[in-house]
């Protein structure tokens, strides 16, 4: 993906990810950040919703159901908030942070959301957007086993951080979990190099490091026929059934 222009503007919006109608709550308190957030993800494809604080998103997210919270980390009125009031498991959309900080570790817990991801200040409008379509992409919706995300005989249970084939239990280090998570979310999809440096590790890893990342993950995964992880020569990797079948 080539890179957005400095300033962050919308210049090359071929290149930028976007959405497909899916609802988003923008909570930013600056008028500017809000305009521009707001504006910006309209020309995106998302339907939008604005909060100006902490307070008004809690309850917004409890009245209605959002695929998507992008919530500026810094709003005075986050700490402590929605302790006793929380929305419904069942209602809890990601959430991407804009924050001054370089750690999910300082971000606050409070409202309850689902998935978390972030983006720091000041921030470009392409990361904001690739962010927002991992997560959109991370909501999995695919087979489940006894609550587990499953393909075929391979399972990963979020709940234990455990994964097996079969009845086989696979010994993964948290890099190849992360990874094989993201191929099963995004199963019969392939994902570029890039994506994949971003959500395992963060940033994009040049090298070989992603190569031999995949490479040790299909020596545990693909034990068993048929093979499961598969290679798009020159766009990235994919996780599925050859025949197409799920």
């Amino acid at each position: 993906m080539p890179p957005s222009s400095p300033d962050g503007t919308i210049g090359e919006r071929p290149a930028l990810a976007r959405g497909a109608g899916q609802h988003v709550l923008v909570v930013a308190g600056e008028p500017e950040l809000a305009e521009l957030l707001t504006t910006t993800l309209e020309l995106a494809g998302y339907r939008i919703s604005l909060a100006d604080t902490g307070a008004e998103a809690l309850a917004r997210a409890m009245e209605n159901r959002f695929d998507l919270v992008v919530l500026d980390a810094t709003l005075p009125d986050l700490a402590g908030l929605g302790r006793e009031r929380r929305p419904p498991a069942a209602h809890r959309p990601p959430v991407l942070f804009l924050t001054a900080y370089d750690s999910l570790d300082r971000l606050v817990p409070e409202l309850g959301l689902g998935e978390k991801d972030y983006v720091t200040k000041p921030f470009r409008v392409a990361e904001v957007l690739t962010r927002m379509q991992v997560l959109l992409r991370g909501r999995y919706r695919g087979p489940r086993r006894d609550g587990a995300l499953a393909y075929r005989d391979l399972v990963l249970d979020d709940a234990r951080c455990q994964a097996r084939r079969g009845t086989r239990a696979l010994d993964l280090t948290p890099a190849e979990y992360r990874l094989l998570r993201h191929l099963l979310v995004n199963a019969h999809g392939v994902l570029s190099k890039e994506q994949i440096g971003r959500y395992v590790w963060g940033d994009f890893r040049g090298g070989n490091a992603i190569e031999q990342l995949v490479s040790r993950l299909r020596r545990k995964v693909d034990r068993e026929t048929p093979a499961l992880i598969h290679t798009r020569r020159g766009f990235g990797y994919w996780l599925g059934s050859a025949d197409g079948e799920a």
